[in-house]
């Protein structure tokens, strides 16, 4: 008998309820027979027009809700996306918001996390060493940490997500991207094998492939194209037992067919998506997922927030 799993479809349920109203309920698009290159019944799911630009809004915003915070606010590292979502909420509910991001974290998304008032700490040289600088501020100020996937109100929040989709769309198939692991394991708790979840990553991030050949979460090194978005050094303790049971496969892919993808949006839907929202659909038009004939397949297009001058 399988282990109970830390995010359950009720939590998720719940999620839904207390985020209404915060979070927009996103659009799919089928791009039609063709599209891509690509001879099957494909719907994208645009999750990049979430608030925020990205589907972190889902976590921090069930996160502040569902507990209390303190005067001094709330606290988060961030390669930037989470940072902006966890600004972003805390913003909308009167909160302070300080983030931690590494040094090299893209100008377009420090620039938003300033415009929404958070205090920003450049710090280290990747999101490890902004995590810990934020851990030892947290400790200090006794602010509430909210954790970019490794928190259980966190993956319950990015789950509802799966749950909206599904009452948008039947399909056979989803492609996600991983990073920490907070997405795919909210979306795999709810789908819970009856749709097949793929996961799909960057040959140089591979935190779940890593670990599922080590059986545990393992420290890999991080970098390419896509680090800002996926380069958590290692998959969440929450999120793999869930990966482990309701992840069909791990396809990894590089950096070159990340770039193909993010461009062939644009040239052939007018999406502007950045790399690591195109790092799904890249596992379809490099071939590293091969669907069946007849197959349904859904890609998520998780964020949006890039700099639209580095397109080409």
């Amino acid at each position: 008998m399988p282990a109970p799993l830390p995010v359950t479809p009720d939590l998720i349920r719940e999620a839904a309820a207390r985020i209404r109203g915060f979070v927009r309920e996103t659009p799919v698009l089928r791009p039609g027979l063709g599209c891509f290159g690509l001879d099957l019944e494909l719907t994208l799911k645009l999750e990049h027009l979430q608030h925020g630009g990205s589907f972190k809004a889902r976590g921090a915003f069930n996160t502040l809700l569902s507990q209390p915070v303190p005067a001094v606010g709330v606290i988060a590292a961030s390669g930037g996306n989470h940072g902006i979502a966890v600004a972003l909420a805390a913003q909308r509910l009167g909160a302070q918001a300080e983030i931690f991001v590494p040094a090299a974290a893209p100008a377009a998304k420090v620039e938003r996390l300033r415009g929404l008032g958070a205090t920003v700490h450049l710090h280290g040289a990747n999101y490890a060493e902004a995590l810990a600088a934020s851990q030892q501020r947290a400790a200090e100020t006794g602010a509430l940490t909210v954790h970019a996937y490794d928190q259980e109100s966190v993956l319950a929040g990015q789950g509802t997500l799966a749950q909206e989709w599904e009452q948008q769309a039947q399909l056979d198939t989803v492609l996600v991207a991983v990073g920490g692991g907070g997405l795919i394991g909210g979306m795999a708790a709810w789908y819970a094998g009856r749709v097949k979840v793929v996961a799909v990553e960057p040959f140089t991030a591979p935190t779940l492939f890593a670990a599922r050949q080590a059986g545990q979460p393992v420290d890999v090194a991080v970098g390419g194209v896509a680090a800002d978005s996926l380069g958590s050094r290692r998959i969440g303790e929450l999120a793999f037992p869930v990966t482990q049971q309701h992840v069909a496969t791990v396809v990894q892919v590089d950096d070159e067919a990340i770039l193909s993808a993010r461009r062939a949006l644009w040239q052939q839907c007018r999406l502007l998506v950045e790399t690591g929202g195109a790092t799904a659909l890249a596992a379809l038009l490099s071939g590293q997922y091969q669907p069946q004939p007849g197959e349904r397949v859904g890609v998520l297009l998780c964020g949006a927030n890039t700099d639209p001058a580095t397109l080409m």
